[in-house]
């Protein structure tokens, strides 16, 4: 048996869990340049406007910002270029049929290391409406008040 993987997660899209509806998360592989890792490990990424499409036969990942390694040469890559994902045929092929035929989207929530390499957590999911995204900020209001209440900190004034 394997030992257990340590992640440290490197980048996180928080906004995506308000912004969308979660349906399935898939851990994808992603193919970066020697510089693009340094730049990672360090910090330097954005997933907030950053989304996955199927091309052909492959699958890419889009507007992920990743920054310039300060020490890299000139040699750096373009930060907001097109990355391709390391997914199985069938998981592309998967994934394209509940793309086009449910109307979901490929997103990034999170970009993390898992032993010595660099993954992606994508997720398939449908966006929120904006009676939704209410609805979900009255419900974690209501859980915080009732934790708060049990704890005996809730103001009664």
């Amino acid at each position: 048996m394997a030992p257990a993987q340590e992640r440290r997660i490197l980048c996180s899209n928080r906004r995506a869990r308000y912004e969308y509806q979660i349906e399935e998360v898939i851990e994808a592989g992603i193919a970066l340049t020697g510089t693009e890792v340094k730049s990672l490990r360090e910090g330097g990424a954005d997933l907030k406007d950053g989304y996955a499409a199927i091309e052909g036969e492959e699958a890419y990942l889009f507007n992920c910002h990743i920054s310039p390694y300060a020490a890299g040469s000139r040699s750096n890559p373009d930060p907001n270029r097109k990355r391709k994902l390391l997914l199985h045929k069938e998981e592309i092929a998967r994934l394209m049929g509940k793309v086009q035929a449910k109307g979901l989207t490929l997103i990034p929530l999170s970009v993390y290391v898992a032993g010595r390499k660099i993954k992606l957590e994508l997720a398939l999911a449908r966006g929120k409406k904006l009676y939704d995204k209410r609805e979900t900020l009255k419900r974690r209001a209501m859980t915080k008040e009732m934790a708060q209440l049990t704890r005996g900190r809730a103001d009664l004034g």
